[in-house]
């Protein structure tokens, strides 16, 4: 079994990257132990209330809620991206450990495969 980090650092509409992070992680779930990382603008994945189908895009942002049926456990958001974005105080939309970039660090260093999406 592999430790396998999904690092989410785009934002959630525009593209298919968070999609296909979400996809990749719930697919290597079963034989591999998995942490996401949300950083950067992947932080907006994490806000409750968003309407992707004014763009006319798919809304997949509650199936983030998955990760948890699949036993993924290990949900990163870091603390300084949030920050920046002046999101440290709005409530998030899955379980989920702040961490700051010292404990980031740490853990990637930890991870046999990195993913970033």
């Amino acid at each position: 079994m592999k430790k396998v980090a999904i690092i989410i650092s785009s934002p959630p509409h525009g593209s298919a990257k968070g999609r296909e992070a979400l996809d990749t992680a719930l697919a290597l779930s079963t034989f591999n132990h998995i942490s996401v990382f949300f950083m950067s603008d992947g932080v907006f994945h994490l806000l409750p209330n968003q309407h992707p189908e004014d763009i006319l895009m798919r809304d997949y942002i509650a199936t983030f809620n998955m990760l948890e049926l699949y036993d993924i456990e290990d949900v990163y958001v870091c603390k300084a991206s949030l920050d920046e974005r002046k999101l440290s105080q709005t409530p998030l939309n899955i379980a989920n450990q702040v961490i700051d970039k010292n404990q980031l660090t740490q853990l990637l260093a930890n991870q046999d495969v990195i993913l970033r999406f």
